[in-house]
């Protein structure tokens, strides 16, 4: 969903990472997406937003839930502040390490919400993300090409 009508418009969603370079996550119409994003274990991802304002938006917050087939659900907020209107904005979220261990491999269903100081949802992005196990000697480690 891009928000519209909420005074907020997400036009781009990305996923960073220092191994996999830039992934944008497809948004409304554009969400055919060819398969899960593969992240390796212990990946330092961060995540891109680049979003229009119609009207002034005080405490702009984005929420990030991470759930996954037997795992616990992971949430993450980050105050992004106050913003006038215009843009585009582009915002870079702090980087965050995914977990690591065969455990916590699998599939996550990810779900991104930029609200508010008031906790209303102005725009919402849900995409997949494969957490793979890595494979080799630790200096040249990768995960696994898909079958």
């Amino acid at each position: 969903m891009s928000g519209s009508g909420t005074g907020l418009r997400l036009l781009d969603v990305s996923l960073h990472t220092e191994e996999q370079g830039r992934h944008a996550v497809a948004l409304g119409a554009r969400a055919e997406e060819p398969g899960p994003l593969r992240v390796p274990e212990g990946a330092v991802v961060s995540v891109g937003l680049t979003f229009l304002v119609d009207h002034a938006i005080d405490g702009l917050t984005f929420e990030e839930r991470r759930t996954g087939d037997d795992h616990l659900p992971v949430t993450t907020r980050t105050a992004l502040g106050g913003f006038r209107r215009g843009g585009p904005y582009e915002v870079r979220l702090p980087p965050r390490r995914m977990p690591v261990g065969r455990a916590h491999c699998g599939l996550y269903r990810v779900t991104g919400r930029l609200t508010d100081g008031e906790g209303h949802e102005l725009a919402r992005a849900d995409h997949e993300l494969l957490l793979v196990h890595l494979t080799g000697a630790p200096e040249a480690r990768t995960a696994p090409d898909a079958t």
